[in-house]
């Protein structure tokens, strides 16, 4: 008997779910890009408004949580990560009122809102730098960024030999309100970022604000950029050696993962748990005297997942990106590994592991894993787009069968490959203009999503998109997989639909393995069993009680069950 467990999941409204405490632990958490997420004026730029009218969709799909890549006031020299303005919202993506009303809207629907919060520079555009830039040497301003002298007999080189991550020297000279040349600044990213200087007080002031400011806003919590940043070496020492950039996540440096950055967490948790049990509950139920009901999640790249946990203890932060996990090849021996060591990382300091597939910075997985293994996560080749995208929904059924909080990236629900072709005049990746450092191609997993097979920009917007879309995004556009069965689409509703059932599944910290043959990851969860088939060829495991969910159709006989190259399958036991 065949089996294919994808039928369309019923509507799974959310309105009336009733809030839990530390719900954050088995959250299902949506990433929005919302330049790319849909467009309600049709100037070709995705908005609020246009975020705030498709949060039914992100309710139905089954999603606990929004996450909002940033929408504040901004040059966009890096996106929006070059903040000017912490407490406005660019006239790209619309204003306060239309970030008040998503809030609004999103808490109705049972969904909660978290930002994104840029702590370890802003723009060079923010006040208090080009204050600085206007006061010359010696004013009080350039103590709250890396302004330093340079070395050489006329200042004429950098104060030491640290690299940007998009590539050159991490410094830049400014030219003085005389016209001379004079000190150079710190800028780990783009010249455009300046790196705020976290020993002087007025900055964590500032932030300990901005917390407040959106918190009283009524979003739900903050995911942190570079929150293993911030905090640099005492004496900014040389690193040593160029080709810097191979040695990130794989060594404590002197600008990342210092430990003083703990310091900044404890002060921004206690914050946090003021606002635990104000206001009104995701349904409006009253949400006084509850904790952990706002959380901080840490994008912090380390160089191991035990590191990663520091970010995580009971007085700090409450999630971590894993980005070890995601860095994994779709290969069962690696991510067994990966896995284990995750959750015995996390469980001594109490916190969830977070699982994660896909994101704004890299290559989405439909085709990284249609690569060959070794490449990164950043691949200019399109791949075996067939092969990406089985073991993409295969991925993603072993992803959301795990302990803890999941991420989705928007459109992979969709089975969205990257794009990999896009004319080099169309790029907008500011690290691709640059002659070193990152590969600059991040615009492929950036460009619009589709909601309908036709249109100028396929339902993204009425005035076309800041980025092409290909012509295959008709045919893997919402209207064109709502409600098919076998669809991607379906395939993810009905995996959060059973997710939210199951209670084996979601929060918890560890995973019983089970015999498999080899290539085949097979675990236990309760009266929950999920099996991965990584190979390339079908493989016969035991049958279990009933089949739940299955990335491709699988053939259940005479208690055995024949599971598929690449395919994952979900049983009750």
């Amino acid at each position: 008997m065949s089996q294919y467990s994808t039928d369309p999941a019923p509507n799974t409204a959310l309105a009336t779910v009733a809030p839990h405490r530390d719900w954050w632990r088995d959250a299902v958490i949506y990433q929005v890009y919302p330049r790319s997420f849909a467009d309600s004026n049709g100037d070709g730029m995705g908005d609020l408004e246009g975020v705030r009218s498709r949060l039914p969709y992100l309710r139905d799909l089954g999603v606990d949580a929004v996450w909002l890549s940033p929408f504040y006031a901004s040059p966009q020299a890096d996106a929006g990560y070059d903040v000017a303005d912490y407490r406005a919202v660019d006239p790209m993506f619309g204003t306060l009122l239309d970030a008040d009303a998503l809030i609004r809207d999103a808490r109705e629907l049972g969904l909660r809102i978290i930002v994104d919060l840029v702590p370890n520079h802003s723009s060079d555009q923010h006040e208090w730098f080009k204050r600085a830039l206007a006061e010359g040497p010696g004013s009080p301003l350039r103590e709250r960024y890396h302004f330093r002298p340079g070395k050489g007999e006329h200042g004429e080189l950098p104060p030491n030999d640290w690299e940007s991550i998009f590539g050159g020297p991490a410094w830049t000279r400014v030219t003085e309100p005389d016209g001379t040349p004079g000190e150079w600044y710190l800028h780990l990213f783009a010249p455009e970022q300046p790196d705020f200087n976290w020993d002087h007080p007025a900055v964590g002031d500032e932030f300990r604000s901005i917390l407040r400011f959106w918190l009283d806003m009524g979003v739900d919590g903050f995911r942190i950029d570079v929150a293993h940043g911030m905090v640099k070496a005492e004496g900014l020492p040389d690193l040593g050696g160029h080709d810097q950039l191979k040695l990130l996540g794989n060594d404590v440096m002197p600008f990342f993962d210092q430990d003083g950055v703990h310091d900044i967490y404890r002060q921004w948790r206690t914050i946090l748990d003021e606002y635990a049990g104000r206001g009104e509950g995701p349904d409006g139920s009253s949400s006084e005297g509850r904790r952990g009901e706002r959380i901080f999640v840490a994008e912090a790249w380390t160089p191991t997942v035990e590191r990663t946990a520091n970010y995580v203890r009971p007085d700090e932060l409450h999630q971590a990106f894993n980005f070890q996990y995601l860095g994994t090849y779709w290969d069962a021996a690696e991510l067994r590994v990966v896995i284990d060591r995750t959750l015995d990382a996390m469980r001594p300091v109490g916190a969830p592991a977070t699982w994660v597939l896909s994101n704004h910075d890299v290559t989405r997985h439909a085709t990284r894993f249609g690569n060959e293994p070794g490449l990164g996560t950043q691949i200019r080749t399109p791949g075996d787009r067939e092969l990406g995208l089985r073991r993409a929904r295969a991925a993603t059924l072993l992803m959301l069968a795990l302990p803890g909080s999941a991420y989705l990236y928007q459109g992979e629900e969709l089975g969205l490959p990257d794009v990999v072709d896009l004319p080099d005049d169309v790029r907008q990746d500011p690290a691709y203009f640059r002659g070193e450092g990152q590969d600059g191609f991040r615009d492929g997993c950036r460009v619009p999503i589709p909601w309908t097979r036709d249109g100028s920009s396929y339902g993204f917007g009425s005035g076309g998109s800041w980025l092409p879309q290909p012509e295959v995004w008709g045919e893997l556009s919402v209207e064109a997989q709502q409600g098919v069965p076998g669809s991607t689409l379906e395939l993810y509703r009905t995996a959060l639909a059973v997710r939210r059932e199951q209670p084996s599944l979601g929060a918890g910290d560890r995973v019983e393995w089970l015999d498999a043959p080899e290539g085949v990851l097979a675990f236990r969860r309760g009266e929950f069993v999920c099996v991965a088939n990584t190979t390339g060829e079908p493989v016969t495991v035991p049958s279990y009680d009933r089949l739940l969910v299955a990335s491709t159709e699988v053939t259940v006989a005479d208690g055995a069950t024949s599971v598929p190259a690449d395919t994952t399958t979900w049983w009750t036991a």
